[in-house]
């Protein structure tokens, strides 16, 4: 049976630094056949035995690394030439205060799932701070334009399946450069495509909802986009070998934020660090 430690009392943490983020608008971009045959070529490498060889092998777990890097400049090139330019141009004439408003109502568009995933890991004292969260923020907050909850001390953390499955002792398989996403692994990349069948507001008839969905995840990718470019300046200046680079921010960032879930930790709400084309999830532990 699947075990876990309950934690007693939630810690509150009041880090006011950038955090990465989920982006939901996958749900519209085909990825299944390539998935599948990343998990395949993981599935058939063979792990070395020799120590040092091991040891490499276990930091980076990356056996379909030639693809994972094809994939990887694919990702480089539509950000180049797509998400960047539009990035920057929404950074340069977008009031700050707009692109506040946008990513908050983007925010509360989510909540639900993380709802679903807050109950998944049996993590009830934050369930219930997401259902309030969203309640107060639809409401009291404008349909989430204005962030009310975080005032009343109604904190927001982040939750999705891959997180869940890791609560819950899956280990996160092999490393896997998603089109268009980046860095994941296996565990993880499973439950981004899974996510889309567990998120609440999916199952809610009408178009117009849906339309608001979409609308809203178009303005994120760009706005989340924007919030990182210092960031992947940076990076992409002063690494060696900027793929792995990722790949372990990516690698360290996901075990923080799955440790975070089994303690079932309330983080508060911070401005939105982005997972996009070129820097999915590659924030260091330290900025969750």
């Amino acid at each position: 049976m699947l075990k876990r430690n309950f934690p007693m009392k939630p810690r509150i943490f009041s880090d006011s630094s950038s955090t990465a983020k989920l982006l939901s608008a996958t749900a519209y971009i085909p990825r299944s056949a390539t998935l599948l045959s990343l998990l395949v070529l993981a599935a058939c490498a063979q792990v070395p035995t020799e120590p040092a060889a091991l040891a490499a092998y276990n930091e980076a777990n990356d056996p379909a690394e030639p693809i994972n890097r094809t994939v990887f400049s694919a990702n480089q090139w539509v950000d180049r030439n797509a998400l960047r330019p539009v990035a920057e141009v929404y950074q340069d004439y977008v009031p700050n205060d707009v692109r506040k408003r946008f990513r908050n109502f983007s925010l509360n568009l989510k909540e639900p799932s993380v709802l679903v995933n807050d109950l998944l890991q049996a993590n009830f004292t934050r369930a219930w701070n997401t259902t309030q969260r969203f309640a107060v923020n639809t409401t009291v907050g404008g349909a989430g334009l204005f962030d009310v909850a975080t005032d009343w001390d109604l904190p927001h953390h982040s939750a999705d399946l891959g997180q869940t499955f890791g609560v819950w002792e899956m280990g996160p398989g092999p490393s896997v450069q998603m089109p268009l996403f980046g860095p994941s692994n296996t565990r993880d990349a499973a439950g981004m495509v899974a996510g889309f069948f567990v998120n609440p507001l999916g199952f809610v008839p009408g178009n117009a909802l849906q339309t608001v969905q979409m609308a809203s995840m178009g303005v994120g990718v760009v706005d989340q986009r924007a919030e990182t470019l210092s960031l992947t300046d940076g990076l992409e200046k002063n690494s060696v070998d900027y793929y792995a680079t990722l790949r372990s921010m990516q690698t360290q960032r996901r075990a923080a934020f799955v440790e975070d879930g089994k303690a079932g930790k309330l983080t508060p709400r911070v401005n939105v660090g982005p997972v996009t084309p070129t820097p999915p999830e590659m924030l260091p532990p330290d900025k969750l």
